[in-house]
C-alpha cells in the first residue's frame, strides 16, 4: 500500500449576498491594499463595480488587474506580479471564472519567488523550491460553477513558448477564504453555465474513477455528481434559481476537492486542445467525456454502477450511464464530436496525442495509456464514434 497525503479545503463562506462580507474577509487576513484579479470582459461588470465601490467605502485601497486570456498564460501571471509590486499590494482577491482564479492564485504565489514560474510545474517535488513564507493571502470568489479553482492547490497556465498547458502547484495556492455567493452567477449565459457545469461533472467523475485510494474523496465526488444531475439543467434553463446556482457552486467546489485523488484522460485530451485550439476547457471536457468513459469501460464499470445506484437509475448499467451523459450533453446543446468545433486542418493528431500522453492527468487515468490510445480517443472524438459501442 502506498503512502498518501489527504488534504481538505479552506474556510468557505456560503450563501446569498455573502459578497457583502468581502471587506471583513480582507480584514481577517490583514489585507489593506488588495489586488482584484479578473478578466477584461468581467472587469466592467456591475459585480466588479459594486465590489470596488464597497471596498472603497470600507477604506480598502483596491487596484484591479484584468489582462487575462481565456486560457491564461505565463505572461498574464508575470504581468500581474509586476502590477502587484508596482502598487504595493498586500493580498489578492480573485473574482470570476477558473482563468481569473488561476491567475490570481499564481500572482499571489509568484510575488516572493526568484525562480521562473515554470520551475514550479507539478512534477516531483518542484513545489519545495518555493519561498513559502511570503506568499500573499488569497480570497477567491467564483462567478462560475465549474473549475473549482477556489478550493484547488494549483493553477493551469499556458506556457506560450512550449505551447503547453502546465499545472503549477504549491499547497499555499489554496485560498485562505472562499466566498460562494449564488447571486454572482445568475447572469452567467446559458452556454457557459452548461460548459462550466460539465467541467464540474468531469472533475467529480474522473476523481471517482481514479484508481488512487481516497474514500473521502470518493464520497464527495459521488455527491457532487448527484448535485449536478439534480441542478445543472435547472441552472441552465432558469438562471435566476438561486437554489440551483448554489448547489452547482457546491458541486464545483466538491469536484476540485475530490480531484486531489487524480483525474484522467478527459483532462489529458482537453489540455492540448485548450492550448493549441483555444477551446473552452469545460466544453472540451464535455465533448471528450463519453469517448474516454467507453475507452476505460473494462476497468471502471463497477464504479459506474455505483454511480448509477447513487443517482437512483432504474436500470443500473454502464450503457445506461453513457446514455445519461449523452442525453445531458444533448439537453445542454453540447456538440457530440470535436469536428463540430475544430476543422480537420487545425487538428494535429500527432502533436496533440504526444502532448496528451505527457499530461499529468494521464498518470491517474484508470487504464494505463499509450500514444496509440490517445490517437484512438482523439480519432473517435473527431468522428463521433464511441469506443466498443
Amino acid at each position: 500500500m502506498n503512502n498518501i497525503n489527504w488534504n481538505y479545503p479552506t474556510s468557505i463562506w456560503i450563501g446569498k449576498n455573502r459578497i457583502r462580507e468581502l471587506a471583513s474577509a480582507c480584514k481577517n487576513l490583514s489585507i489593506n491594499r488588495p489586488l482584484l484579479v479578473t478578466d477584461e470582459a468581467f472587469s466592467t461588470s456591475e459585480i466588479i463595480k459594486n465590489i470596488l465601490s464597497d471596498l472603497k467605502t470600507k477604506n480598502l485601497n483596491c487596484k484591479i488587474f484584468s489582462n487575462i486570456r481565456g486560457n491564461p498564460t505565463g505572461t498574464n501571471v508575470m504581468d500581474g506580479v509586476d502590477f502587484y509590486k508596482k502598487n504595493s499590494c498586500d493580498g489578492v482577491i480573485a473574482v470570476g471564472g477558473g482563468s481569473s482564479l488561476d491567475v490570481g492564485k499564481a500572482i499571489a504565489f509568484m510575488v516572493p519567488q526568484t525562480l521562473p514560474l515554470w520551475d514550479f510545474e507539478d512534477i516531483g517535488d518542484n513545489w519545495t523550491k518555493a519561498n513559502s513564507e511570503k506568499i500573499s493571502p488569497i480570497i477567491a470568489i467564483p462567478t462560475t460553477a465549474g473549475t473549482g479553482s477556489e478550493t484547488g492547490r494549483a493553477s493551469v497556465i499556458l506556457d506560450e513558448e512550449a505551447g503547453l498547458k502546465k499545472i503549477i502547484f504549491h499547497p499555499k495556492f489554496l485560498p485562505s477564504i472562499v466566498i460562494l455567493d449564488p447571486t454572482l452567477t445568475i447572469d452567467l449565459p446559458k452556454n457557459l453555465t452548461a460548459a462550466t457545469g460539465m467541467d464540474a461533472l468531469a472533475h467529480n467523475l474522473e476523481a471517482y474513477c481514479s484508481p488512487s485510494f481516497h474514500p473521502m474523496a470518493d464520497g464527495i465526488a459521488l455527491e457532487g455528481i448527484r448535485l449536478i444531475d439534480k441542478y445543472l439543467i435547472e441552472a441552465v434553463n432558469n438562471g435566476s434559481n438561486l437554489e440551483a446556482r448554489m448547489n452547482m457552486l457546491a458541486a464545483a467546489c466538491m469536484g476540485s476537492t475530490a480531484f486531489q485523488k487524480g483525474l484522467g484522460a478527459i483532462h489529458s485530451l482537453s489540455h492540448p486542445i485548450n492550448a493549441l485550439n483555444n477551446v473552452h476547457h469545460g466544453l472540451s471536457n464535455a465533448i471528450f467525456m463519453p469517448y474516454v468513459l467507453t475507452f476505460n469501460k473494462d476497468v471502471i464499470e463497477k464504479k459506474i454502477l455505483k454511480i448509477c445506484n447513487h443517482l437512483e437509475f432504474k436500470n443500473e448499467s454502464f450503457d445506461e450511464f453513457i446514455n445519461w451523459v449523452l442525453d445531458l450533453r444533448k439537453k445542454l446543446n453540447i456538440p457530440h464530436s470535436l469536428s463540430e468545433i475544430i476543422s480537420e486542418k487545425d487538428f494535429d493528431i500527432e502533436r496533440l496525442s504526444k502532448m496528451a500522453l505527457s499530461d499529468p492527468s494521464t498518470i491517474t487515468n484508470p487504464k494505463k495509456l499509450t500514444l496509440n490510445d490517445m490517437k484512438i480517443m482523439y480519432e473517435n472524438s473527431m468522428n463521433g464514434v464511441l469506443f466498443n459501442c
